[in-house]
């Protein structure tokens, strides 16, 4: 079976490359890769189209990698009174943004209930509309 041989490689490449940036050499091969197909220490594995033994791989470090994208960094919480002042007024202003919308659904319950009993009472009232 050929994926089990690229498997096989796979592993061995990705054992070359943690051992030479661990510096050390354990045996990482799953149980049933090991008793599938053997990798020996000799085999050789293949890199973007070249052949490298793995005692070469081991021997070479590996080329640097920088990342696409670099978080920002977070600044540093203030400690003392003045964190605590800012989270209070955070704190107080969220409420009052709370209480707000409260107060805007109060008020667009009051009106649409309004409105609903109004158009009742005129259909009640107009017999014309019940016929």
């Amino acid at each position: 079976m050929k994926w089990i041989r690229e498997r096989d490689a796979l592993i061995a490449q990705t054992l070359a490359f943690v051992q030479s940036v661990a510096g050390k050499k354990d045996d990482f091969r799953q149980r049933d890769t090991a008793a599938a197909a053997p990798v020996l220490a000799t085999e050789i594995v293949s890199v973007r189209a070249t052949t490298v033994t793995l005692e070469q791989a081991q021997a070479d470090p590996p080329p640097q990698i920088t990342p696409a994208f670099q978080p920002m960094p977070t600044p540093a919480p203030r400690m003392g009174s003045d964190f605590r002042s800012e989270m209070q007024t955070r704190i107080a202003n969220f409420r009052k943004h709370q209480e707000r919308f409260e107060r805007e659904r109060e008020e667009y319950c009051v009106a649409t209930l309004t409105k609903l009993r109004a158009a009742i009472r005129d259909t009640d009232a107009s017999p014309t509309a019940r016929k």
